[in-house]
């Protein structure tokens, strides 16, 4: 595997509400910075990727308000030079369909860095591509496309959390940290991302799964000791999982995400409440659908993550 000297093609594959604050972030950095030999791509589509073509990616966070135009918008990935980095910000129901794409037009040295909720998506990625970098990640940001060309934060501290490539483990990922700290990124480096990785799904699995059963917000689970009693039993069976992957989360992991559900405002609820509300394609398979599967393959007993998944299911 050779080690290349930088990274100068840089694409975001789903410039959506995280792939746009990312992106978007990026390609404003990249223009104020006035260096050609870095290019930015996104992949995009419909409205939105007209909106974007016209007049650039609008991006409003609490701080500020920014448009920022990437070298070339397109919907068609196979029409991009070979990215030095990928940056994959689909939905994971999605990511098979993208894999297919990006597999074809890749090589050893590209790095691909997975936006995505979920804790199988390396193996996921790593099972259907085997020639490239996979550092696997996680992120702490709210978004949400406002209206076509414009995407919106609304919570999160717009972090990516990443680290090394567990079947390269020697790939030096210092390209990576010296542009994010170049491009002004928020991020975070942990040789083991697997940890945090854990620890973002034990609290968007346990209360994305409460929310989209019972219909209620993180403010109504919070105040109501029965549900968040199935919060915290969820919790425990994916610690439970978490332990025959290998993956040692801190002995406090349980009441201390149990606690951040207090931290959001009182109306908050979760994606996959949403989508499961408004009948859209949804993120199930991803919460209950992946705990089940691990939880079989290692004997783990997960009672309620079976009953209230099999409950949003059958739209009971």
């Amino acid at each position: 595997m050779n080690q290349k000297a930088e990274i100068k093609n840089i694409c975001i594959y789903g410039t959506g509400g995280v792939g746009g604050f990312f992106g978007g972030q990026i390609a404003h950095n990249l223009e104020k910075l006035g260096d050609e030999s870095l290019k930015i791509s996104f992949i995009a589509r419909g409205e939105h990727l007209r909106k974007i073509q016209e007049d650039g990616l609008i991006l409003k966070t609490p701080k500020q308000k920014i448009t920022a135009h990437p070298n070339i918008a397109l919907d068609n990935f196979k029409e991009l030079e070979s990215p030095d980095l990928i940056l994959i910000a689909v939905k994971g129901y999605d990511l098979d369909e993208v894999l297919d794409e990006i597999s074809k037009n890749i090589n050893e040295d590209t790095i691909i860095l997975p936006l995505l909720n979920g804790v199988d998506i390396y193996y996921r990625i790593r099972e259907k591509i085997s020639k490239c970098i996979i550092l696997p990640a996680c992120v702490y940001v709210g978004t949400h496309i406002e209206k076509p060309g414009v995407v919106t934060q609304s919570g999160g501290d717009g972090k990516i959390i990443f680290g090394q490539d567990p079947e390269f483990p020697d790939y030096p990922v210092n390209y990576v940290v010296k542009l994010f700290n170049q491009l002004n990124i928020n991020y975070e480096y942990q040789e083991n991302s697997l940890p945090a990785i854990w620890e973002k799904y034990l609290f968007i699995a346990s209360f994305g799964l409460v929310s989209a059963a019972y219909n209620k917000t993180l403010g109504e689970i919070m105040e109501n000791n029965e549900l968040k009693a199935s919060v915290k039993i969820i919790m425990k069976e994916i610690v439970a999982i978490a332990e025959f992957e290998g993956v040692n989360l801190r002995k406090t992991i349980i009441a201390d995400s149990l606690e951040k559900g207090n931290n959001f405002p009182y109306e908050t609820t979760t994606s996959y409440h949403k989508d499961i509300m408004k009948g859209k394609n949804n993120e199930g398979d991803l919460f209950g659908g992946t705990i089940i599967r691990l939880a079989k393959q290692y004997g783990v007993k997960t009672p309620v993550t079976e009953k209230l998944y099999s409950k949003i299911q059958n739209n009971d």
